[in-house]
């Protein structure tokens, strides 16, 4: 007979006795069932000081908060309360002994990734003593560190560990610390040589505190420096490289907005800045190329962390066109309309012209308005009224004056090109060039903060100093092209702009690695391309619609979805390596999780690192029997989505979060690493449970299998067109004589 919900069977150790199989009466309260179980083994210890441990995987602690989680099969360990284990590190981590106290550092390390210890810990002024010994550990130590160099530097090394880990449950407000502290910090990043795990913490520690806490970002600021970052993304450690440019990204997104205007300006008088940003002006271009250089041309592979501060980085940059972008032209500004003269300078040489007409008000305004016709503006009397429209604002007369100046030959041609053609067929180069801006802005989300879990980055924008006015160049001529290869006419504007935008898309979808690399796959998408591609996937979606291709689909797609299901929980038995995020930063932790070969069990655990293969079953110490799932949420129905500020409720997160039932309430909760993860277990899972696989992956494989299946069976059938409705079934002959008799 199967126990009651309420109570679970575990087993529980304790050091130099053999373990203890019994039943926990989730009723009763945790100090009762610690003390039955201390006096079964008759330990003299007052059982308020003992507390149960999970032995195996996290290694949490177990409170009257997270009892429920505990799973039959569990192994636990009867041990000293989080309490009485945080009093003996407090003391141990401030001995006299090197020895005593660099193994306390370890262990505070260790244990501080339970948050029960951590407040513990936290109330004994744990965080205060850590940045005590942090401040004054050079001094104290300073006659230690030319003999015992390396255990110093390990015991920095685990302090700085134990504060990340600590800080990270967000008990303990970032404005607390002293200018003393990150001066420290910071100069442990700005020394070279710097061991590599304390290089790391402290680069860890200056990307929270900017982004944790306003007060603290002035202060890192006046500390730390693009420039003085610069050397730690020039090495080959990737791991360091992510942390630099994490750092980096912080302190742009916290940078006050004229400040961060100031990375894109090219005409400053350098002498009215503020000596703290002195090194980020000077050294930006240099950061971008060394970028390029050091990180993205000189990996193998960029893993994910390093593609998301990339992406990030990629974000914030183009970020700082958000103000032209939103700002409209006065037409009574002088020096914005001069730009607009300049423009029609360049394309039709008017100086001498002007001259010639000497003071005839008359035709000065007629040659206007008949220039600005040609350049392609819609108003041709006062063309600055074509940028009051925000987006693009003011950015899309910026992109005109850079495409007129630093591509003046392909921009006097297509506005000469154009400006000959028959009225209905010219391409306006004004209006397209302001419908491209905006067009390209929202393909790169000008404006919009950086995703928590987004990795799509482009390394073409990180080869040119003026990449998106350069990508503008490039689409412009593109517009022009396609405009003519579709023999547009001004009707057909709104249809060109969606063609030039497809062309852009698919061009962007291979990752080109230059400007370059991006302009000749384009070459190879013209307007002809583009409706070859249209056709072949409108035959995939539409093709063999009669009766006859219908019913042969319905007949044999039982056949792909099985497949399908055997594919999802093939891929479930290899498992997936899943990250652990929170509000405050990205953190690198991971837990494994996995079905078991026979689909009767989840294994899963806690693991240090990001895996290289597939975890083994063996290391993977908690178990959850798919008989007792009861349910699967998915987004903002999942528990840990109902949390107050559950990663910010971030919607990419929300469509990649999923949570699985259990027992009394229970839940196992999942962020997946990416879309497709996502649909493989919730697909996975739904499978198991009898349910339909309900997923757009689903949706798409079904799609192409079933596709590729009816066309290799209708391979025989080539050429030969197939009727709409089976032949009609001939009438009854008068007679039977012709059937053969066999008597």
């Amino acid at each position: 007979m199967p126990p009651p919900s309420d109570t679970v069977k575990v087993a529980i150790q304790w050091p130099g006795a053999f373990p203890k199989l019994m039943e926990i009466d989730q009723k009763k309260p945790l100090s009762a069932i610690i003390k039955e179980v201390s006096d079964g083994w008759s330990i003299i210890q007052n059982h308020e000081d003992l507390a149960l441990q999970y032995a195996e995987g996290s290694g949490f602690y177990i409170t009257e908060k997270n009892r429920n989680e505990i799973k039959n099969g569990a192994i636990l360990r009867l041990t000293t309360s989080p309490t009485h284990t945080a009093q003996q590190l407090h003391e141990r981590v401030q001995s006299s002994s090197m020895d005593v106290k660099l193994e306390g550092l370890k262990d505070l390390a260790r244990f501080s990734r339970d948050v029960t210890f951590a407040q513990e810990f936290i109330n004994l002024d744990g965080i205060y003593l850590l940045t005590q010994m942090v401040e004054s550990g050079n001094e104290k130590y300073q006659k230690l560190q030319k003999i015992m160099k390396p255990c110093f530097g390990e015991m920095l090394s685990y302090t700085l560990t134990a504060f990340v880990e600590l800080m990270d449950h967000g008990i303990v407000s970032w404005d607390t610390f002293s200018l003393a502290f990150i001066k420290k910090i910071a100069s442990f990043v700005n020394k070279s040589g710097m061991d590599i795990s304390i290089l790391q913490r402290s680069l860890a520690i200056l990307e929270s505190m900017v982004l944790n806490s306003h007060d603290l970002y002035q202060k890192v600021a006046q500390e730390i420096s693009i420039g003085q970052l610069i050397p730690h993304l020039q090495g080959t450690d990737q791991e360091i490289q992510t942390y630099a440019i994490a750092v980096i990204n912080a302190l742009f997104l916290k940078a006050p907005d004229a400040t961060r205007q100031y990375y894109i300006e090219d005409s400053i008088d350098i002498l009215d800045f503020p000596l703290s940003e002195m090194a980020n002006i000077l050294t930006q271009k240099q950061l971008r190329s060394i970028i390029l250089t050091h990180v993205i041309r000189a990996q193998s592979a960029i893993n994910n962390e390093m593609a998301h501060q990339l992406y990030v980085l990629q974000v914030l940059t183009f970020n700082l066109l958000e103000d032209r972008m939103m700002t409209k032209m006065d037409p009574q500004d002088q020096a914005q309309r001069d730009i607009i003269f300049e423009l029609r300078r360049i394309a039709f040489d008017v100086e001498l012209e002007l001259n010639n007409l000497g003071g005839s008000m008359e035709k000065r305004k007629s040659m206007y308005t008949r220039d600005y016709k040609k350049l392609g503006f819609t108003n041709n009397v006062n063309p600055a009224l074509d940028f009051t429209h925000t987006p693009p604002g003011m950015l899309a007369l910026d992109n005109m004056l850079y495409f007129a100046k630093h591509h003046q030959d392909a921009y006097i041609r297509i506005v000469l090109e154009n400006s000959s053609r028959e009225d209905k067929h010219e391409c306006p180069f004004g209006r397209s060039s302001i419908e491209l801006t905006k067009m390209l802005c929202e393909i790169l989300k000008v404006g919009e903060l950086p995703s928590e879990t987004c990795n799509d980055f482009h390394p073409m924008f990180f080869t040119h100093d003026r990449s998106f006015e350069e990508f503008f160049c490039i689409c412009i001529q593109l517009l022009n092209k396609t405009w003519k290869e579709m023999r547009a006419t001004s009707e057909d504007f709104n249809k060109v702009m969606q063609v030039v935008k497809e062309q852009i898309m698919r061009a962007l979808t291979n990752k080109p690695s230059s400007l370059d690399q991006f302009k000749s796959r384009l070459q190879n998408l013209s307007y002809t391309e583009i409706l070859k591609i249209r056709q072949s996937e409108r035959m995939n979606q539409e093709d063999f619609q009669s009766r006859p291709i219908l019913e042969l689909k319905e007949k044999i797609q039982p056949e792909i979805l099985e497949l399908i299901k055997q594919q999802r929980l093939n891929r479930l038995v290899e498992g997936t390596c899943f990250r652990k995020l929170n509000s405050r930063r990205r953190q690198d932790k991971f837990w494994y999780c996995r079905l078991s070969p026979n689909h009767k069990v989840l294994h899963y655990g806690d693991l240090e690192e990001s895996p290289q293969g597939e975890v083994p079953h063996d290391n993977l110490q908690d178990k959850l029997p798919v008989a007792d799932i009861k349910a699967i949420l998915t987004g903002k129905d999942c528990p840990h989505m109902k949390e107050k500020g559950a990663l910010k409720q971030n919607k990419e997160v929300l469509d990649l979060a999923f949570s699985i039932m259990y027992e009394s309430n229970c839940q196992l909760n999942f962020i997946a690493p990416d879309k497709h993860e996502y649909c493989i277990w919730t697909d996975g899972l739904n499978a198991l449970l009898g349910k339909d696989m309900i997923s757009d992956q689903t949706r798409n494989d079904m799609d192409t299998l079933l596709s590729m299946e009816i066309k290799l069976r209708l391979l025989d059938l080539e050429n030969i067109q197939i009727p709409d409705a089976p032949p009609p079934i001939p009438k009854e002959p008068s007679n039977y004589d012709f059937v053969y008799d066999c008597n």
